[in-house]
């Protein structure tokens, strides 16, 4: 699942690109939606909500006798799970992905934006975004950031490894497997110690929002700082190799959620992390 940072990266590539521009054409390919035309809107801007996407579009004004000439105001809510992405082609341009994978279709003057094997789409009046993405906690990108909120969210539930509870939106939302697993390691904490055990819960989430502002430029995604030689990760993905401090192999495991539901990958140094 996209972290944070490419949720943030592909906001402003499609706020540069269709930010004040006329939809002149829209295509949703999902049923519920199929027959919506926005041709004629504009769109405002696309902002980044932790791991959602929000592009919010302006309507025409009702020119009928009698109607009110406020505005009307609807936002294109998407989510990238898994395999989504929104790419942006000029206008009639080929497409680099399978046709039969577009969710939706976006034509203005001067470009397309097309989004395709998205998670979740759908179209709601601007006014009730709350209800969509309300539940999220504080975004470590966004302006509405609130260290203390984030952190009694996660110490609300102390009992839950810490590894699970960083990547619960509804506590702090943006970050994913690669900055949960990285941030741990930086505190020499493993994934699986629960929350209300963490020396300094606060370092890991301040590591966490470091490293996930570093990653917002152009150029492959580090955790390993500006200064180091070549981009890389201090423990995800690296199962089996030396460990960047002590050269202890790096292990790979499964954590379970609390309820048994779900198991994510983790990483860790086992002397650097230490296992509960």
């Amino acid at each position: 699942m996209p972290e944070g940072d490419s949720i943030f990266r592909a906001a402003a590539r499609l706020n540069e690109a269709l930010a004040g521009q006329v939809i002149t054409a829209s295509d949703f390919r999902v049923p519920r939606f199929a027959t919506l035309n926005l041709a004629g809107w504009t769109m405002t801007e696309v902002v980044p909500r932790g791991k959602h996407l929000l592009m919010r579009l302006v309507g025409p004004v009702d020119e009928e006798p009698g109607a009110s000439r406020k505005p009307r105001a609807l936002t294109i809510h998407s989510h990238l799970k898994m395999e989504g992405n929104w790419m942006i082609y000029q206008p009639g341009g080929r497409w680099t992905k399978p046709g039969h994978t577009a969710r939706c279709i976006l034509r203005t003057a001067v470009a397309d934006a097309v989004g395709f094997s998205l998670g979740i789409l759908e179209v709601v009046p601007t006014a009730e975004e709350e209800k969509i993405v309300g539940h999220l906690g504080p975004d470590l990108l966004g302006p509405d950031w609130d260290e203390e909120e984030a952190l009694r969210r996660l110490l609300a539930e102390p009992d839950v490894p810490v590894g699970y509870a960083l990547l619960d939106q509804r506590k702090l939302a943006g970050i994913g497997n690669i900055y949960r697993c990285d941030s741990c390691f930086l505190s020499g904490v493993h994934p699986a110690l629960p929350v209300g055990q963490v020396p300094d819960l606060a370092k890991i989430v301040r590591d966490a929002k470091r490293l996930l502002g570093e990653n917002l430029g152009p150029g492959r995604r580090s955790t390993l700082g500006p200064r180091a030689m070549r981009p890389g990760y201090w423990v995800y993905g690296r199962t089996r190799q030396p460990c960047r401090r002590c050269g202890t192999p790096v292990q790979h495991d499964v954590l379970a959620a609390p309820d048994g539901t779900e198991e994510r990958d983790i990483y860790f140094c086992p002397r650097c992390q230490p296992a509960p």
